[in-house]
């Protein structure tokens, strides 16, 4: 098999990672994807770095075994804690949120003033913050972070306009004005879906989806090491995705309709834990 052709395997520990795939969708059209919702286990961010990083190698092993050309950690939490972890048990490319979206958020911040919102396993691994502060060419960056645990349920629950999470946003974001930040890091896979809450309550700042920032970044990687799908190979413009599950949920459909904004389908369930 032509290493062209091989798929983009796309790991989450639910069903947020659906935001990352719609950004390489977006971005690499022509590509084929496995993804992986690890849902049996959802929310890792309130696990122990030990036991995420033994989830990590699980979705990794499973991707591998796939014979994918690209593994996409869609996880904030895994980027977070156990990125590591995923490259040593891969034998192709990984691309994680972190890097991306703080090279991206520094090259837009004009006044160096940037924050953070992620789960609390994401903010108090210090990823993103050690990442932009380490990056920042002359070290003058200030980083500000929020973890915002309640945004998760919200988005899942489809409050993505209610003003119940519109409430809990003000709450979680009354801080950032004071820091006049002009940059905000969307540091979990559900938050580019409030992107308009976010933006009412912080109308001159500028969002990073790192999702987005992701697609940008793989699509570079892939043309340099030769390895994106040409076009005459495309047959169909449909979206080419086979869905793994580790656990049925009964809302899956919808959400992914909400994510993705089209129907899913080949969706197979898998168990990773031995």
């Amino acid at each position: 098999m032509f290493e062209q052709n091989k798929k983009i395997g796309v790991f989450d520990s639910g069903v947020g990672g659906l935001s990352v795939l719609k950004q390489f969708l977006k971005y690499l059209p022509f590509e084929k994807y496995i993804y992986l919702g690890d849902t049996a286990r959802v929310p890792y961010g309130n696990r122990s770095p030990e036991t995420i990083k033994r989830y990590a190698k699980e979705c990794t092993d499973f991707l591998v075994s796939k014979d994918v050309k690209l593994i996409v950690v869609a996880c904030h939490t895994v980027s977070s804690v156990a990125l590591d972890v995923v490259e040593q048990n891969s034998n192709v490319p990984v691309v994680g949120m972190i890097k991306p979206a703080t090279k991206s958020a520094l090259l837009l911040s004009k006044n160096k003033k940037i924050g953070v919102i992620g789960t609390r396993a994401t903010i108090n691994s210090n990823a993103y913050q050690d990442a932009l502060i380490k990056s920042s060419e002359k070290g003058d960056v200030e980083v500000f972070a929020r973890d915002c645990p309640l945004f998760v349920p919200l988005v899942e629950e489809g409050f993505i306009n209610h003003p119940a999470t519109k409430l809990i946003a003000r709450e979680y974001l009354s801080d950032f004005p004071n820091f006049n930040i002009d940059t905000l890091i969307l540091g979990c896979t559900h938050y580019p879906l409030l992107s308009k809450v976010i933006s009412e309550i912080l109308p001159d700042v500028e969002l990073i989806d790192s999702g987005e920032q992701a697609a940008i970044y793989a699509l570079r990687l892939l043309a340099e090491k030769n390895l994106l799908v040409g076009e005459k190979d495309v047959i169909s413009q449909k979206p080419d995705v086979e869905f793994y599950l580790t656990d049925y949920t009964s809302n899956f459909s919808d959400i992914a309709q909400t994510f993705l904004g089209f129907k899913t389908e080949n969706v197979s369930f898998v168990s990773l834990s031995n």
